[in-house]
């Protein structure tokens, strides 16, 4: 039992750096019985070659080129996905630059959702990793797509240079796009916000509801942006009544969006996009006008604290007595081990990461 042992442990590590949700189903990520009686050094490869290839499959069902990396593409032009059959219906591009590679396989599966299932829209979306703008040729090809792009999305943001870089391009551009969504990031980006009448143009400069909100949290706790970002989330209803009702159904919308980006699966995502095209990107509101809306789905949020196994049916356990209990009693049993002498592996991850 060594060597499945060992493979078990292996999946558990490379199953937790995917970002999709997996299959409810065990028995497909499990090697038989016969497999785990053959010689050590085949066991190990045949499990780890299938069943690893299993959990780092693409949701979508289509590999994506590898680049430089393991797990996620390193090339822009990766991150690029095209409608492969728009049918007359409007296209919003998309155009989002991150810190880390890990909204890559979400926000494609997102995007391929939209495309393959909605009559209203299409999506073109491309993605940037921060740290590639400073390649003067990825940097240009980035300015060439924010200036036909609809929406620009950004998120952690906190290299200064870099962050310049992105104001550079955004700032003359504002006022063209659809929407600009940028999440927790320094406050020089963070300005650039536009969700209809919701801005953050006077981010730290003069007197906001939003601004006055995150000073006084810091002051009293200590939350750092992204922490006091939340907390407006939950106290929401009593800020928005402070705002004029166009403004508060836009600062509502970011919000929203914030909320999807934080739980960052595709139906997150695809619930963003589509709330964002039809409410803000004007060919698709003109082409849906006489039609029902999408009507938004309630984010789906990870607590704070859980636990996440690859091949388990529920996709977060929020307690360990939860997941020893599904883990003796269904998983190890059906896999073969024996859990009192199996070795256990745990990596400590963001949300943004499972």
């Amino acid at each position: 039992m060594v060597s499945f042992k060992v493979a078990a442990a292996a999946l558990l590590t490379m199953g937790s750096a995917t970002a999709w949700q997996p299959s409810s189903k065990i028995s497909t990520f499990v090697p038989s019985r016969t497999v785990q009686q053959r010689k050590n050094s085949h066991a190990v490869a045949s499990y780890s070659k299938s069943s690893l290839n299993m959990v780092l499959a693409d949701p979508t069902k289509k590999q994506m080129s590898s680049g430089g990396g393991m797990f996620t593409a390193s090339n822009s032009e990766s991150r690029r996905v095209m409608p492969e059959n728009p049918g007359g219906r409007p296209t919003m591009k998309v155009v989002y630059v991150v810190l880390e590679s890990q909204y890559q396989s979400s926000m494609t599966g997102a995007v391929k959702r939209i495309n393959a299932g909605s009559e209203n829209m299409a999506v073109e979306c491309v993605g940037y990793l921060l740290e590639e703008l400073r390649d003067d040729e990825t940097f240009a090809q980035f300015q060439k797509d924010v200036a036909s792009a609809n929406v620009f999305i950004g998120s952690l943001i906190f290299v200064q240079e870099l962050a310049e870089k992105v104001a550079e391009v955004v700032t003359p551009l504002r006022d063209q796009l659809d929407a600009v969504l940028i999440f927790p990031s320094m406050p020089e980006v963070m300005r650039l916000n536009k969700v209809g009448k919701f801005t953050m143009k006077n981010l730290g400069q003069s007197k906001s509801v939003v601004a006055d909100f995150m000073k006084k949290k810091k002051q009293e706790d200590g939350s750092s942006f992204e922490e006091g970002m939340l907390k407006l989330l939950r106290t929401l209803p009593k800020v928005l009544k402070f705002l004029p009702s166009d403004k508060a159904a836009d600062a509502r919308t970011f919000m929203m969006s914030f909320q999807y980006w934080l739980g960052g699966s595709p139906e997150n995502l695809e619930s963003m996009l589509v709330m964002l095209g039809q409410d803000y990107v004007e060919p698709i509101m003109k082409n849906m006008e006489g039609k029902k809306k999408v009507e938004a789905a309630e984010p789906i949020l990870l607590p704070d604290k859980a636990i996440w196994h690859p091949v388990a049916p529920k996709f977060v356990f929020e307690n360990n007595s939860d997941y020893f209990e599904w883990y003796n009693k269904e998983f190890c049993p059906d896999a073969g081990i024996n859990p009192k002498t199996a070795p256990t592996i745990g990596i400590i991850l963001q949300k943004s990461h499972i």
